[in-house]
């Protein structure tokens, strides 16, 4: 799958807004005409185009391509608090976790 297919560009988006007022605007005039739950098998089939689109939109506006991703990953990594467990640590004598050699 190429970067193209996996991100979400403005022409797409702009059909997107398109297709949702057309939705707003075929439910009104269904309405108006008296006919909404009349034609409810084409509003379900409107719906249905315009939730796919939607949940790709969702999906797609936040992917990051690998080189996003990776870069993404360094900062993570580079921000990340060290182990704990490799911390330094001072012990005095009577201190009850100190080791024993």
């Amino acid at each position: 799958m190429s970067d193209q297919d996996q991100t979400y560009n403005a022409e797409r988006a702009r059909r997107l807004e398109r297709m949702l007022v057309q939705l707003a605007e075929s439910i009104q005039a269904l309405a108006a005409q008296g006919r909404l739950l009349g034609e409810a098998g084409e509003l379900m089939k409107l719906i249905g185009d315009v939730k796919s689109e939607l949940f790709h939109y969702e999906v797609r506006v936040t992917y990051d391509t690998p080189e996003v991703a990776e870069n993404r990953r360094i900062v993570d990594e580079a921000t990340r608090p060290a182990d704990p467990a490799w911390e330094q640590r001072n012990w005095t004598p009577d201190d009850e976790d100190a080791p024993e050699w």
